[in-house]
């Protein structure tokens, strides 16, 4: 999708700080972090939201949470704990129409959010 953010930041359009890149997924830090590792995670394949989500991307789904689980161990947050949170339109506070997961630790987290 040509004026998705995120579609232009995975094809290498827009530069990110990334800390991933493999064939279906980039995860870059947010420029506006919400805590000390503040990690987005998301498909190169625009995909609007999770109400996107068909059964076929499953394994797509999978590789998303292995691959927060991989960032939070190399952050090292695994162990005091973090947060995986993606928002779904506009009133859950998602702001960029592409499928994203905030990956977030490094300080406590309160509940609930919002």
């Amino acid at each position: 999708m040509p004026d998705c953010i995120f579609c232009r930041i995975a094809a290498g359009e827009i530069p990110a700080a990334k800390v991933h890149d493999s064939e279906h997924l980039i995860a870059f830090r947010d420029v506006n972090p919400q805590a000390p590792v503040h990690i987005l995670i998301i498909p190169k394949r625009h995909v609007e939201s999770v109400l996107a989500l068909q059964e076929a991307d499953s394994p797509l789904v999978g590789e998303i949470h292995f691959l927060a689980a991989r960032l939070a161990r190399d952050e090292g947050i695994a162990d005091s704990g973090f947060r995986l949170v993606t928002n779904t339109n506009a009133a859950a506070g998602q702001s960029v129409p592409h499928l994203h997961f905030h990956l977030l630790g490094g300080r406590p987290m309160r509940w609930p959010p919002g």
